[in-house]
């Protein structure tokens, strides 16, 4: 994963760092790792960023959080080569993995939403809002993955939670990509509107299309553009 400027991520960073420490052998399977306070210490990281490395070596089955007792070593092997993978996905392969995850999310809020999760979800498309001229891109960009993420999260099923956060880390890059590109539509607020309304009505299949509405747009565009491409270097030959 990079940044605007090209660099990794300081949680792409941990992750690795973190990965070779489990697969070196510094702890053992089955061992506690020390404390974030701890690692960031050692890491010489933020809190934060820590927190956000253990999360994604714990959805990738490396580590083992128990509330209350700690952080434990599942497994040795490092999850790099997967990141990797993922980061080198195309635009096209996220905007196919987004479609999938957004519409499944609204779907399961829609029925499994309790009224405090709508509520975060309003919270967070009021934070979101509509990009200001003058703050950056990324900072925009955060708040709309917080809101698609506050979906996920109300859907009740924690894998879909914990996939969509690791995934949208994972690609933020190619979600600037595509709000920089202006052959692409860019969803307003109203359209995001539309996917809190549906949930909160508890319609499922409305929530799904509502998200569908943000994503698919966004794909069928750049499926266009790809063909346009194809053809344009077709002729060139």
């Amino acid at each position: 994963m990079k940044a605007a400027n090209g660099k990794r991520s300081l949680v792409d960073i941990a992750v690795e760092t973190l990965g070779r420490k489990l697969a070196d052998g510094h702890w053992c399977v089955g061992s506690r790792i020390p404390t974030e306070p701890e690692l960031a210490e050692t890491l010489g990281m933020s809190r934060n960023t820590i927190r956000e490395a253990v999360r994604v070596l714990n959805y990738a089955g490396l580590l083992e959080v128990r509330q209350g007792d700690g952080t434990y070593v599942r497994a040795s092997h490092s999850p790099a080569e997967a990141m990797r993978a993922i980061s080198r996905a195309s635009l096209r392969e996220h905007l196919e993995v987004r479609c999938l995850l957004e519409e499944s999310a609204a779907r399961l809020a829609a029925t499994r939403a309790s009224d405090n999760d709508i509520a975060l979800i309003a919270d967070s498309l009021a934070r979101r809002g509509e990009r200001q001229p003058d703050e950056t891109l990324e900072t925009f960009v955060d708040r709309d993955l917080a809101f698609h993420l506050a979906i996920a999260e109300a859907s009740g099923n924690t894998a879909l939670a914990e996939l969509y956060g690791y995934f949208s880390r994972a690609v933020h890059q190619h979600v600037q990509t595509s709000i920089l590109d202006e052959a692409l539509p860019d969803p307003d607020l109203a359209a995001h509107q539309a996917i809190l309304d549906a949930i909160a009505a508890r319609s499922p299949e409305n929530a799904a299309r509502a998200a569908a509405a943000i994503t698919r747009p966004l794909l069928d565009t750049l499926e266009q553009l790809l063909a346009q491409q194809q053809g344009q270097q077709g002729k060139a030959e």
